[in-house]
């Protein structure tokens, strides 16, 4: 590696990280905690994406990629061996629910709109949309965090009222932490992708709109046409990926596709 890549890369990691850092930091998470972490996952990537003919990665190759010794390598792959508890995560199952209100037509009115329900029932109501896309997540606890986080309302009548077709956690929740970091991590992935593109490999869409010169006084109406445009365009690409997805009793292997739009400020 050149001097002149070198400090590039160093550049980068440094511009990657300096948000990342601000954020663990405020989660509580040391320096430390996150050293050892970083050299568990340089030997997971090194042992699953440098092998050959698709075997993992030999101890020797490891040590010679990541600079850690061969002992400490070993060390970690066997940590590696240990199952971690799997996160518990509440936002896919929440999005899952406020997205059918949207779009199944047993909780559609007559014009396709998202039906006001009542709070429990066996017919059009919360608990059943809950049943049949919540997950095991009790219909109580799922409508309190909706609330909450103001994706769903009471109305005066009582029933319940649709405000939001994405669950987005409330701040300084785990959920919302979790949130950000799918985020963070699909566009990382996404420029890996492009910047290393493998032979045969199909680019993936990476645009971006920006002004240097954008008035601090005009922020506020950027944020107000964005909210009004942006969610637009997710909705209207949330609803061609439902019309499109396969049939889940398919043999017919799938994927995780999707984009993420979000507002810069430098």
């Amino acid at each position: 590696m050149s001097n002149d890549t070198k400090n590039l890369l160093q550049g980068v990691c440094r511009q990657i990280l300096r948000p990342l850092a601000s954020m663990l930091l405020k989660c509580g998470m040391t320096w430390k905690e996150f050293s050892d972490i970083s050299k568990s996952v340089f030997v997971e990537a090194a042992t699953e994406e440098f092998g050959i003919n698709g075997r993992p990665t030999n101890v020797s190759r490891v040590s010679i990629l990541t600079g850690i010794s061969r002992k400490e390598v070993k060390r970690q792959r066997d940590l590696l061996n240990v199952e971690a508890m799997p996160v518990t995560r509440k936002t896919n199952d929440a999005t899952k629910v406020l997205a059918a209100w949207y779009q199944d037509d047993d909780f559609l009115n007559q014009d396709g709109k998202p039906q006001l329900l009542s709070e429990n029932g066996t017919g059009r109501s919360f608990e059943a949309l809950c049943h049949r896309y919540g997950g095991d997540i009790a219909p109580s606890t799922m409508l309190k965090e909706l609330i909450k986080t103001g994706a769903v309302r009471h109305t005066n009548g009582g029933e319940l009222e649709v405000l939001s077709r994405y669950y987005q956690p409330a701040a300084h929740d785990d959920e919302n932490l979790m949130f950000a970091v799918d985020r963070i991590r699909d566009v990382i992935a996404t420029m890996n992708n492009n910047v290393f593109l493998d032979e045969g490999g199909a680019l993936r869409f990476g645009g971006f709109a920006d002004n240097d010169a954008f008035p601090v006084s005009a922020i506020p109406a950027f944020n107000k046409y964005l909210d009004k445009r942006g969610q637009a365009f997710l909705e209207e690409i949330d609803d061609w990926l439902t019309a499109n997805a396969g049939d889940q009793s398919s043999d017919e292997p799938t994927a995780h596709i999707g984009i993420s739009l979000f507002a810069t400020k430098r």
